[in-house]
């Protein structure tokens, strides 16, 4: 049986990929596929990441992926399918997020080719995540809503 990842390939945007190559794949079944790198633990995974250019996102659906959070948080840009929770996670200065791959791929092409502006979504980026998914606003949102509890 091929990898999760291939069986469904519409829904996890493995067959919008062919549109970035080259480009390095992770986790389960992916070290038979090219250029890819099997299921790396968790902070050999950050590492890796944080030697990469762009994050490319294509899923298709799921909730909102970790994966695109945890790269936006070590301040990588991304480039994600305008699709489930990511038009709310990604903020246009974060890198590129649309419903057209081919205009994905083009974002992508153009931060590889300009570290100076990847660097600068990136940060942009890390800032958004924080500030929405970060351990300070969590703890903000819970002592206020505890102290709503306790009134």
């Amino acid at each position: 049986m091929p990898p999760e990842r291939l069986r469904r390939a519409r829904v996890s945007g493995a067959d919008l990929l062919p549109l970035f190559q080259p480009v390095d794949l992770y986790g389960i079944g992916t070290d038979e596929q090219e250029n890819g790198h099997g299921d790396v633990p968790h902070d050999d995974l950050l590492a890796e990441l944080a030697r990469r250019r762009v994050y490319v996102h294509p899923y298709r659906w799921t909730s909102l992926g970790l994966a695109l959070i945890e790269a936006m948080t070590i301040g990588m840009p991304v480039a994600a399918l305008a699709a489930t929770d990511a038009v709310e996670a990604v903020p246009p200065q974060a890198g590129a997020l649309s419903t057209n791959p081919k205009r994905l791929a083009a974002a992508v092409r153009e931060m590889i080719a300009d570290p100076v502006l990847a660097r600068h979504n990136g940060e942009n980026a890390r800032t958004a995540a924080l500030a929405r998914y970060g351990l300070d606003r969590f703890l903000k949102d819970w002592d206020r809503l505890l102290t709503e509890m306790t009134r």
